[in-house]
């Protein structure tokens, strides 16, 4: 019989989304015993939902609850970092939606915390796990797609006034951070899996869309470590919600279904070029299993790192690597140049990441 892990969700807006998606379906590996929330009515809604015997409005209260196992942060992003140090002080496992921090410092605290204590964090990307992107994944691993040439990725979304009604959006000090960290953070993670590390970056930002603080408009260019060359765009004032990754290969562009919240799912596109061999790419499409997807995927995997002390499925190594990407966009806006990455403690933006020269909004 595996090992059941007993979690408190701590936020139950997107923290509804994991016990939905993964815990509800996993009663075999995780049971949830608290909900935690300052939206009462919110909480209780979750809590009867799934039937979750405790609800508590104190995050204090659930680190002292000597039976949680696993600590799952689902509050707005200012809060990651002193939540997960306090709850690995506390001797639990700590699982994080993004971002899991709002500089290079802060993560680099958490990876230092980690390394000191007995449990682990794992930070949240859950759009890995998808057949189309886990196909890709293993065209590009077992070196049937060939050398990488170039990729483009897009994040055109729509959001508007309300969303940014909910008081800590919209804003550095309590978002940390606009388009970057808050809707492309997760498709940037894809494609970086695909096209493997970042050698420079190149970037501009803008407030085109909404009345905010920080960035809803984003152009960056990236050369990879393989020499590859990588377009961003980024846009909340899309018509609708879109994301699409499309990488070329020597062998095959393998190009993302639409889905702007599930990009890794099916359908994704994989063609070559006329008149090409692709035996061995079809031998991987055709006889590749069906995977479980987004929270389900990753927390299943999860499960079977902690039984087995391995290496977590996404790690805070990964996640520090998004935000490096973040914090070289922001580098290179403010200074015009290409930004050499790896980025240190010694690099301008290490401790703030906070662009100096945001341009205003755009009027009419």
């Amino acid at each position: 019989m595996s090992r059941v892990f007993n979690v408190a969700v701590i936020g139950c807006n997107i923290g509804r989304s994991h016990i939905a998606e993964a815990y509800s379906k996993l009663g075999d590996k995780f049971r949830v015993l608290a909900v935690c929330g300052l939206d009462v009515v919110q909480m209780n809604a979750v809590a009867e939902e799934f039937g979750v015997p405790r609800r508590v409005t104190s995050f204090e209260d659930v680190l002292a609850m000597p039976d949680i196992d696993i600590v799952d942060i689902c509050t707005p992003p200012a809060l990651h970092v002193p939540q997960s140090l306090a709850a690995l002080a506390a001797g639990k496992h700590v699982i994080c939606e993004k971002p899991v921090a709002g500089s290079l410092a802060e993560v680099d605290r958490l990876i230092a915390a980690e390394i000191a204590s007995p449990k682990t964090v794992m930070p949240i990307f859950q759009y890995r796990w998808g057949t189309g992107y886990q196909k890709a994944l293993k065209l590009v691993r077992e070196g049937i797609a060939g050398r990488p040439y170039a990729a483009t990725v897009e994040t055109h979304w729509r959001r508007g006034a309300d969303y940014y009604s909910v008081p800590w959006r919209g804003k550095f000090e309590t978002e940390l951070g606009g388009v970057l960290v808050a809707h492309a953070i997760h498709i940037h993670d894809l494609l970086c899996g695909l096209m493997g590390p970042i050698r420079f970056v190149s970037a501009r930002l803008a407030t085109r869309v909404n009345t905010i603080e920080v960035e809803d408009t984003v152009g960056a260019v990236l050369e990879m470590e393989t020499g590859a060359v990588v377009t961003l765009s980024c846009c909340l004032g899309a018509s609708d919600n879109r994301s699409r990754l499309r990488a070329m290969f020597q062998n095959v562009s393998c190009e993302s279904s639409l889905a702007p919240y599930s990009p890794g799912d099916e359908p994704w596109q994989f063609d070559t070029p006329e008149g090409a061999d692709r035996s061995a790419i079809d031998c991987v499409l055709d006889t590749f299993s069906e995977t479980p997807r987004r929270f389900l995927g990753q927390m299943i995997a999860y499960h079977d790192a902690l039984v087995n002390g391995t290496t977590l499925p996404v790690t805070l190594a990964d996640a520090r690597a998004s935000l490096e990407l973040v914090t070289a966009i922001y580098h290179a806006h403010d200074t015009g140049a290409a930004v050499r990455l790896p980025i240190g403690p010694g690099h301008p933006k290490y401790q703030n990441w906070k662009p100096q020269n945001l341009p205003e909004k755009a009027r009419d």
